[in-house]
């Protein structure tokens, strides 16, 4: 379970323009809800940035506020995505013994044997649901990919679940999965077809010889 220390300042200009203003500051809007009320603050967006360079779910950051310590999850944020940061950050708090909901991130490692005979393997699912202690919360779940052939698909039952975690993610969920370059019809699809092409050319044979018959009879 990953740790991290960020410094907070309380927020108590909460009026129009007040969060564009902390933005062109260096700093980077934000809330804490869960056990207590709610409480605006801000981070330094060079901070957050340095220490954090995904926004993961399952990383406990330490909020140091002053002389309190908060205890948070990151649980939404938005971002401008044209100018590259982010403009607002929602923090949940935990409690130490109290069971909390989040997401995992899945880690792929190795190469599938498939891949290595022309397959092409694809990631379906990026986290995992999961719901524990705050003490217990996984990094990652690890996949090793490098037996897996094509037409193979890893699960979410075929996890390897740590002690004190409850998966809520569905078990028969595709994690990943390796397919051909280029889905094939099989050869029973493929005749099926042919075969439905060449009923609806007699159809329209059939149709176009009993419409000129009966046109010539209206003569």
């Amino acid at each position: 379970m990953e740790r991290q220390t960020l410094e907070a300042f309380e927020r108590k200009d909460r009026k129009k323009g007040a969060a564009g203003r902390l933005r062109r500051s260096g700093k980077i809007p934000a809330i804490v809800y869960g056990s207590h009320e709610p409480k605006s603050i801000a981070v330094l967006h060079s901070e957050f940035e340095k220490k954090f360079h995904t926004v993961s779910e399952n990383t406990i950051i330490t909020l140091e506020l002053g002389k309190e310590h908060h205890d948070v999850l990151v649980k939404d944020y938005q971002e401008d995505t044209i100018r590259g940061f982010i403009t607002h950050i929602d923090f949940y708090e935990i409690e130490k013994n109290k069971v909390l909901r989040t997401n995992i991130p899945v880690e792929i490692v190795g190469t599938p044997t498939g891949v290595k005979e022309g397959g092409l393997l694809e990631e379906r699912l990026h986290e995992i649901e999961v719901e524990c202690l705050p003490k217990d919360i996984p990094e990652s779940f690890v996949i090793n990919v490098e037996n897996m052939a094509i037409g193979d698909t890893i699960h979410v039952e075929e996890l390897e679940v740590p002690e004190g975690v409850k998966i809520l993610s569905m078990p028969d969920q595709s994690i990943v999965t390796v397919t051909t370059q280029k889905e094939e019809l099989p050869e029973e699809g493929e005749e099926a077809l042919a075969e439905g092409e060449e009923a609806a050319g007699e159809e329209g044979a059939t149709e176009g010889k009993e419409g000129a018959e009966e046109k010539a009879s209206e003569e």
